[in-house]
This record gives C-alpha cells, structure tokens and sequence, in this order.
C-alpha cells in the first residue's frame, strides 16, 4: 500500500445522517479534495435507514415508487453509479482524495479495498478479492450485492463489501457499504415487476463471522488499518465541523433528482 505520511490525511466519524445529508457531505468532501489536495477518509451511518439507487440506475422502472413512499422509506440517490443498497445497520465508508495520490481510479479502488480487507481480518474475518466474472451485470440485474463485478470483497462467496466512484477534476471520491447485521433482501420487496426480483442474500458480517459486529468495532479496526497504511492522520473532525454545501443538500433532497429516471 502507498504510505501518505508526506501527504496528510484526515480522518472523521461521522454520527447517523440521512441519505441526503450523507451524500451532501461525501460530495463536499470531494470538493476540499479538489479544490485543496486533501485526502479524507469518512466512516458513518444512517437515520432513518435509506434505501439508495445509484446514479443512472432506472429507478422508475424497476422499483415501485408508491410503495416505498407509502412505507415513508428514505430513499436518495447517489452521486456514484452502481445498483441499490439498502443503507441497514452497516459501516458507511468513503475516501476523498487526488487521483495521483493512488495512481488512478483502479489503483484507488484495489487499495482502499485491501485496507478494508485488512481491517476485516482484525476483527476476525477472512475476506479475499473477488475475481473478475465473465461479464459485469447490468443496472437492471438487481440489487449491488447480488453479484460481484471484480475486486469487491468477498467472505465465503458472499460480497460483504459494496463501492463505487465518482472523478471530478483531479479529484475522486470512492464511498461503499460494509454490511454489518442487516442484508439487502428488502430491496427485492420493493421491485416493481416479479421478472426483476432477483432475491439478494441475507448476508452480512454478523452471520458470518458468527458473533454481533458492530459500528464501533468496525470502525476501530478501520482507524487502525489506515493508520497501518497511511500513517497517523492528522485531524479527527466531528460531524458538526463540515456542513453540507446547500446546493447538495438541495439536489439530494429533491425528489426530482432521486426519481429523475
């Protein structure tokens, strides 16, 4: 892994937001990352729980709009491409940073997935790297952890960690799920036609590994994976530090942009 003790990362833990806020933050963060050189890794959760469809996902066809507003479920949608998660009892991650900082979007990915690979491994759990599979599944193919598409992490055949990325200017921000206690099964319930419910397994650490995983455990072998790699980071911010720019708070908010397509 790339040491960054001449480059100085920062760390946050963010308390539970909602999937609008949440994704404000994550794309105020890649704006510092662009505009100033930062790299900041975010760990953080969800209130209420959040349903998230990725960027150019066709929502409108393939899940039942009036029935996740009638189950008032909070439902955003993301900056980053990618298939829905549900936002459960999980770790939230996401990495703000240069592009030249991890040599481009793959080095990024492998790199920030071998961390978390090693964090994983603290608290027990034996995870490798999910192969490349003959072809990638299409938006249309479910939900994001119903398959893998290559250098996602697996436990026993079964995709535990879920990213994806987004580049702006010289910058990239990469965010992704560690699912915790809960699976993504609620995603099929709420397809709008039974030819696209594929079920998504039930699958999440705690099952796994056989014992209760929490957030703040996660989390600490997360801190301690990074500092490993990265080095000490140079600040911890609390949550109310870095306010969301209104204007991404206002996107995400919309449901225009959320039900777009």
């Amino acid at each position: 892994m790339t040491r960054l003790d001449s480059n100085p990362w920062s760390l946050r833990i963010d308390g539970p937001a909602s999937g609008a806020v949440n994704m404000a933050r994550d794309l105020t963060l890649l704006d510092h990352a662009e505009r100033t050189g930062a790299t900041t890794l975010r760990l953080y959760r969800w209130s209420p729980h959040c349903l998230s469809l990725g960027r150019n996902e066709p929502a409108l066809r393939r899940y039942d709009r009036a029935r996740i507003e009638d189950r008032g479920l909070d439902t955003v949608r993301r900056p980053t491409g990618g298939r829905a998660v549900w936002h459960g009892r999980e770790l939230t991650y996401a990495v703000t940073a240069p592009l030249e900082r991890f040599g481009g979007l793959a080095g990024a990915y492998r790199e920030i997935h071998e961390l978390l690979a090693d964090a994983l491994r603290l608290i027990g759990a034996e995870p490798v790297l999910a192969a490349p599979p003959g072809r990638v599944a299409g938006l249309t193919a479910g939900a994001c952890f119903a398959t893998a598409s290559g250098g996602e992490l697996m436990i026993e055949d079964q995709k535990i960690v879920g990213s994806a990325q987004l580049t702006q200017g010289n910058a990239f921000l990469q965010h992704g799920s560690v699912l915790l206690e809960d699976g993504q099964s609620l995603i099929s319930e709420l397809s709008s036609t039974s030819s696209h419910r594929r079920p998504a397994a039930e699958v999440h650490l705690t099952a796994l590994i056989g014992r209760p995983i929490g957030f703040d455990e996660l989390s600490t072998a997360v801190c301690q994976a990074a500092g490993g790699a990265w080095g000490a980071p140079e600040t911890t911010s609390a949550a109310g530090e870095l306010l969301p720019a209104s204007e991404h708070l206002e996107r995400f908010s919309d449901p225009g942009w959320t039900w777009r397509r």
